[in-house]
């Protein structure tokens, strides 16, 4: 089912299952499937402004493909962004990290969690 605000039968609903399918055939749990695909629609509502809010890191960041592309297959840092990483840790309340390198970011967000 697509995350609420898609109508069945739109676009959105089309791209959403077929993310989710791509996903599932890759091996991917089917709960995991599903956030990663109502992310991946959601991000581009919000580019594209459909939806009623939406993130800094949505709008400013590069588009879900561009990224899974970039970063598909090669050695190297994976997963979130530094601003990501940033916003997070702001949502946290962690102290001084306007000053971390995205390492340093991903360490205190990993701690706070905690």
């Amino acid at each position: 089912m697509p995350p609420r605000g898609i109508k069945k039968g739109t676009k959105r609903a089309r791209q959403y299952e077929h993310i989710k399918g791509s996903q599932r055939e890759r091996g991917v749990p089917e709960a995991r499937a599903e956030e990663i695909a109502a992310r991946t629609v959601n991000k581009g509502r919000a580019r594209s402004g459909e939806s009623r809010t939406r993130s800094r890191a949505s709008t400013a960041d590069i588009s879900s493909g561009r990224r899974g592309g970039l970063r598909s297959g090669k050695p190297g840092p994976r997963g979130r962004t530094r601003e990501q990483l940033y916003e997070e840790a702001r949502k946290l309340g962690v102290e001084g990290r306007s000053r971390m390198d995205k390492r340093q970011l991903q360490r205190a967000v990993d701690a706070k969690k905690r």
